[in-house]
């Protein structure tokens, strides 16, 4: 039997962007004559605005697998800005990329942003790259999509494949027994004969949970027209703001920083306590990284030295 030692809590940091945005006014001077005045403007503008009571916008960032495992994390953010936010007040934007993946785990994640719903925040996601499948799943869940110009959205469908290796192991006389209790307990298998009332129950609960899928999307999207887009397919930027994906063409990064100069930002993230393994690990690499430029200064000096005493 293994020993595992406990998984150590996470660390939540968060980051005042307006505070980096001063930290860079400190390198104004490396900065070229002609960016000097957009760049002392917008400074201006943010010191006059600082004299004004701010609200708040909440910064999370969401990138996903294919396990949706992003959620850990992202849940635990969730709950802090609950817990010390102010509904109708601070804004909530959820900087999202995922090309979709389990629906559980993307389920709980669209579950995660509906909780900023139900407790009064305005939430907005933005897509730089791609929102589709349970990506956009999550996505639909905030009041307004903001998407770049060449963001993949949509591919509201479902897909499940599965090799099937029956005729392999019947051609090495290998035979498979499955047991289990429950008509439809197990309807396809990888090893076993699969029969067409099983592909066919297989087949109708994949259109179950596509259906779930719509119902979803119809109920915090009305004003799109789910069977339009419930093909599968996916659009690029432009096209999904046509068809209603999304209401508007913008990078998080251009919203961001005109949000800044009124608004105080704050960006919540969450980062793992390292192991001890990971913590031995790391102390390794910054004392090599402080021993080779001194070995290889040494190395240099013997080399120069050796080849002085031949010339001589």
């Amino acid at each position: 039997m293994l020993f595992q030692l406990p998984k150590l809590p996470a660390d939540i940091h968060v980051t005042h962007l307006n505070e980096r945005l001063d930290t860079q006014k400190k390198k104004i001077k490396v900065i070229k004559p002609e960016q000097k005045f957009s760049f002392l403007s917008l400074l201006k503008s943010k010191k006059s605005a600082n004299k004004k009571s701010k609200e708040r916008i909440f910064v999370l960032d969401f990138k996903g697998d294919v396990q949706a495992s992003a959620v850990a994390n992202f849940r635990e953010e969730i709950t802090l800005i609950i817990a010390t936010a102010t509904p109708r007040q601070d804004r909530i934007i959820i900087r999202l990329e995922s090309p979709g993946g389990v629906v559980h785990g993307y389920g709980l994640a669209a579950a995660q942003v509906a909780r900023l719903r139900d407790a009064d925040f305005h939430v907005t996601v933005c897509v730089d790259k791609v929102a589709a499948s349970g990506g956009y799943m999550m996505a639909c869940v905030a009041n307004e999509i903001i998407a770049s110009s060449f963001a993949i959205l949509g591919s509201i469908g479902v897909v499940a494949q599965i090799p099937n290796f029956n005729r392999l192991l019947k051609d090495k006389n290998i035979d498979f027994e499955q047991y289990t209790a429950g008509e439809y307990k197990r309807t396809v298998t990888m090893f076993g004969e699969n029969t067409e009332e099983g592909k066919t129950k297989f087949k109708q609960e994949l259109e179950e949970t596509h259906e779930l899928f719509k119902l979803f999307v119809e109920k915090y999207r009305p004003q799109l027209n789910v069977e339009q887009v419930a093909t599968g397919e996916h659009w690029f930027g432009e096209h999904a703001l046509s068809l209603n994906l999304v209401d508007q063409l913008k990078t998080s990064d251009s919203l961001l920083l005109s949000l800044i100069s009124q608004h105080d930002v704050y960006l919540i993230g969450t980062r793992s306590k390292p192991t001890l393994g990971e913590k031995l690990g790391l102390q390794a690499a910054q004392v090599a990284d402080e021993l080779v430029p001194v070995v290889l200064n040494k190395l240099v000096d013997g080399m120069f030295k050796a080849q002085q005493s031949k010339i001589q």
